[in-house]
């Protein structure tokens, strides 16, 4: 359908989404066009009414709160897109709320943990382990979106002032920091690198990597330490905005390192270290366990 393929061609080329993301969306659409074609639909025609009887049926179908709720929110972005191209004359998803859901909050590791993986990967025999502890610790030191980290270029990197210029979603330029152990690290990894990409981290092949071959690579390196700590590469963005605030970083920071446009987005982490406070006061404290 053309309307779906311009959309998609919109998130990609303006908002610079990431290609899981994309291929998220698409689903989504699809899913919702089945759905219409199947009581004698088109787009054009969606309302809140054959909204709520999608919502239902997705619901009778065993499919989570949160999965109706990403669906919705899709939807609602893909029709926003139709009436700024005059496709249609109103969005309909705006007067139709999504399922009420449990608060998720990302998980994060703990320093000890951080560390662990850190030297267990630096004890590795093969080459590629520069490479990889390079990755994994840019991930940490910086806070940096996985869609940004494959697409950081060698002339966008200022070695001596450790600042990265990266481009996040709808290509907001934003300049990141890392530590001084991490550019030594990248320093290691350069002396090994043997492609001329422009890019920064490259595959076997030397060619740039992509946001599936950093989730293989961290799941590999899990394996190759023989950790199991059941981490993905977002977890050190996680990782990296706990430890921060942990550290009495203000949450105005905190949300610029990020990019987060809101500041909301950001506060989800104070509700992780309430938690951590509230299990480690439990924990430690005589009369926490007494009833």
């Amino acid at each position: 359908m053309t309307e779906i393929s311009e959309f998609l061609q919109h998130l990609k080329f303006e908002l610079n989404y990431s290609d899981l993301t994309i291929k998220s969306y698409e689903q989504d659409i699809v899913n919702f066009s089945t759905f219409l074609g199947s009581v004698g639909h088109g787009f054009i025609d969606a309302n809140p009414q054959l909204i709520r009887i999608y919502l239902s049926k997705q619901l009778e179908e065993g499919k989570s709160k949160i999965t109706c709720c990403r669906r919705i929110a899709a939807l609602r972005h893909f029709y926003s897109f139709l009436m700024k191209k005059n496709y249609i004359k109103s969005n309909p998803f705006l007067l139709v709320g999504a399922p009420k859901k449990e608060i998720r909050y990302p998980e994060a590791l703990y320093l000890e943990q951080v560390e662990l993986l850190f030297q267990k990967n630096k004890e590795r025999k093969d080459n590629l382990k520069y490479r990889d502890q390079a990755i994994i610790e840019l991930l940490y030191a910086s806070g940096i979106r996985v869609s940004e980290l494959v697409n950081i270029k060698m002339n966008s990197i200022d070695m001596k002032n450790r600042v990265i210029r990266v481009f996040g979603k709808g290509r907001k330029e934003r300049l990141v920091m890392f530590s001084k152990s991490c550019q030594s690290t990248i320093v290691d990894y350069l002396n090994y690198r043997y492609s001329k990409s422009d890019y920064l981290f490259t595959n076997s092949k030397g060619e740039q990597l992509t946001t599936r071959g950093v989730e293989y690579i961290v799941d590999e390196i899990q394996k190759k330490c023989n950790l199991q700590l059941g981490i993905h590469p977002h977890t050190f963005r996680h990782t990296f905005a706990t430890h921060l605030l942990e550290g009495g970083a203000d949450l105005r920071v905190i949300q610029e390192l990020l990019g987060h446009e809101s500041i909301n987005t950001t506060q989800i982490y104070t509700h992780i270290t309430e938690e951590a406070m509230k299990q480690q006061f439990n924990m430690s404290h005589p009369r926490a366990k007494k009833r």
